[in-house]
């Protein structure tokens, strides 16, 4: 049996609710393929500060060093927004992407089918979509020094080195190439002299990578350009500060931010999160869309732990699950059937185990035609 340690941080508002969903579903994955996964939950962001005064401890940060990957919830809320600036929830979650190392975020945004009409966009706009948004994390103007601010001005710096830019250049062209898709490089080089240094080491890349085509494209027009026909994008590779702004708005391309899983990678660590944030004023009604924590956890067992079989199993069964009308609150249309988080997380375990017995079918076949 293969075992797994993995760091759960629920964090705030909705978050523990969908962990707790996911994690049932990471249980059922464990037993149906012979896995054992050691969880072991901690607090982050504005849990933490509660009760620790601290976004995330040392001991928090050591867990997630010794772990496999980590798997997180959301963190913030309203509740700290007058705290100093070193204070916020969001910087356990800067805190954590820094010491993992964690310099790499993917970011997909693919239209599911059934809901194509949930989206604020014409159907025959964004039907087709399937953009991946690859942003570097760990660098750029929310860690460049100096920075500061007092009574008469604020300042930060937009710093990047040239192995950083290569590094999250090779993360987009790999994945180009997996996808057999195209590199669209955002930047704002016209103006900034950041975006003109990163333009030219994402292209010194590219020079390894020439199977793969690679435009340039400025960021107020690639954000215009993904409301406008998101089908023209396939690889997005972007700074840190663009490529939050940008995955947001391919976010809500898919009709809810509640849909949208998320990979951070670096040299030796992982961790997976949903994109949605925790939306307290639906925290404790069993209202939230699990989907997104879940689909993290797809993305966990694919990438991190080579469980291709059970990661592709398990997307089958989210969107098995969309194609039989079962929604929750925030993409339900007229005609759904609507759910609670935890009869969401229900069906997807139901619609798991329907597609067991059609695998071991393939399976026996595949051993036929080789005998």
């Amino acid at each position: 049996m293969k075992s797994f340690k993995i760091t759960t941080l629920p964090g705030d508002g909705i978050g523990p609710e969908v962990m707790d969903a996911a994690l049932a579903v990471l249980d059922l994955v464990g037993n149906e393929y012979g896995l054992n996964f050691e969880i072991k939950t901690e607090l982050a962001g504005g849990a933490s500060l509660d009760q620790f005064n601290e976004p995330i401890t040392d001991s928090v940060l050591q867990s997630c060093l010794e772990s496999d990957a980590v798997l997180l919830g959301a963190v913030g809320g309203s509740k700290w927004d007058n705290l100093p600036q070193e204070k916020k929830p969001e910087k356990g979650l800067l805190k954590l992407r820094e010491v993992l190392g964690l310099f790499s975020n993917l970011r997909p945004a693919k239209i599911y089918g059934p809901l194509a009409d949930a989206s604020s966009l014409k159907k025959d706009v964004i039907v087709g979509s399937d953009v991946m948004v690859v942003r570097e994390l760990t660098g750029g103007i929310y860690f460049g020094n100096p920075r500061g601010h007092n009574e008469q001005e604020g300042f930060n710096t937009l710093r990047y080195k040239k192995y950083e830019v290569e590094r999250i250049a090779k993360v987009a062209f790999e994945l180009a190439r997996k996808r057999n898709g195209h590199v669209t490089s955002v930047d704002k080089a016209n103006v900034l002299d950041s975006s003109q240094f990163w333009r030219n080491v994402v292209h010194e890349v590219h020079q390894d990578y020439q199977d793969v085509p690679l435009s340039n494209m400025y960021v107020d027009n690639a954000a215009m350009q993904l409301v406008r026909d998101p089908k023209q994008f396939n690889v997005i590779v972007t700074q840190n500060m663009f490529g939050d702004i940008l995955s947001d708005i391919t976010a809500m391309i898919t009709g809810s931010m509640g849909m949208l899983p998320s990979a951070s990678l670096g040299e030796n660590h992982a961790m997976y999160e949903p994109v949605h944030g925790t939306a307290p004023e639906i925290a404790g009604q069993n209202k939230a869309n699990p989907i997104a924590m879940i689909g993290s956890v797809a993305m966990m067992l694919e990438i991190t732990l080579n469980q291709t079989e059970a990661a592709h199993r398990l997307n089958n069964a989210i969107e098995s699950v969309l194609d039989n009308g079962i929604r929750t609150i925030d993409i339900a249309s007229s005609d759904s059937i609507i759910v609670t988080t935890e009869e969401m997380k229900d069906e997807i375990i139901k619609a798991f185990k329907q597609t067991d017995q059609s695998i071991s079918n393939s399976r026996e076949l595949v051993k036929e035609k080789n005998e």
